[in-house]
């Protein structure tokens, strides 16, 4: 096989304290952005902010890019429009006007007639019936937003497990904090762009989260390895050699999941635009944290939480 990456001799673990500053600033701006959202004060999806979906069945084919600009020429400019090719249909989704403005919502039969008539009127010669008109109240996305939360620590919680039975203890906190701060800095990314948060990016942050603990135990499964063949060794030569030896393979796949993204990213349309955007934001940062996050954890745990637990 041909080597992409040559052999490497990086001191990681001698970088660890800028990495660690880096890190904190992104995790932070995940905090400040998870605040944010439970003071419903960020870019909330329809899923969380409330709001109607109506979906539309037509005769004949519709071009999403005359659709959307119809409905921003009447007054709605910020409608999240999902094509469905086998039958014709259409499903438009919009925010309530509280979730944006602060003003009183109009009502379901309001806004999704007000949608009916765009159609009607933007489309004469393509006739259409309502498939189906729902509202997702204020109630229900604060249901949502909680069961969103709830997902990730359990999740979490499951990783921590995990990776004790299989490693040690202090690998699974070191794992759980490199995958919280993974998720926690693609939030914050997402906030600072105010990009809206939707279902799809709790599913996105979730496959995150799965790709990041893969590439961590990778690394982890090298460093136990070499733990038992160089006890000699100091701890932080042992987890740089570890790191090095799998570097390659690291990039390698790492490099191929990207690729993969950036064809959904630019190809793979409008309604998995922001989806295929966080996904690629959580390869590389998942990346960068098994390397500096989740492999100098185990230094710092070493250092601090192993003298405590000599003195008790």
């Amino acid at each position: 096989m041909i080597e992409i990456l040559p052999k490497t001799n990086i001191d990681f673990i001698g970088k660890r304290k800028i990495a660690f500053i880096f890190s904190t600033l992104l995790v932070l701006s995940g905090v400040i952005a998870l605040i944010q959202i439970g003071r419903g004060n960020a870019n909330m999806g329809i899923d969380f902010a409330g709001g109607t979906a109506v979906q539309l069945k037509f005769e004949k084919p519709v071009k999403m890019d005359e659709a959307r600009r119809s409905l921003e020429r009447n007054g709605f400019p910020e409608a999240e429009l999902q094509e469905f090719t086998q039958g014709n249909k259409l499903l438009i989704r919009v925010k309530s006007s509280s979730a944006k403005a602060g003003s009183q919502a109009a009502t379901q039969e309001n806004t999704a007639d007000r949608i009916v008539a765009v159609f009607a009127q933007e489309f004469p010669d393509n006739k259409f019936v309502v498939d189906s008109s729902t509202e997702i109240g204020p109630a229900i996305g604060k249901e949502l937003r909680q069961k969103a939360v709830i997902a990730i620590v359990f999740s979490m919680i499951g990783i921590v497990i995990y990776i004790w039975l299989r490693f040690e203890f202090r690998f699974g906190i070191a794992a759980a904090i490199a995958t919280f701060h993974d998720v926690f800095a693609v939030l914050g990314i997402f906030y600072l762009l105010d990009k809206e948060i939707t279902l799809l990016i709790v599913s996105a942050l979730l496959t995150l989260a799965g790709y990041s603990l893969t590439d961590t135990v990778v690394v982890f499964d090298r460093i136990r390895e070499n733990l038992r063949l160089r006890r000699r060794d100091s701890l932080e030569a042992v987890i740089n050699s570890g790191i090095n030896q799998v570097l390659g393979r690291t990039i390698v796949v790492s490099l191929t999941v990207f690729l993969v993204l950036v064809g959904l990213f630019f190809f793979g349309g409008e309604v998995i635009h922001d989806f295929s955007f966080a996904l690629l934001l959580g390869v590389i940062i998942g990346t960068y944290s098994s390397i500096f996050v989740a492999s100098p954890l185990l230094v710092v745990w070493r250092g601090t939480v192993g003298r405590l637990l000599k003195r008790t």
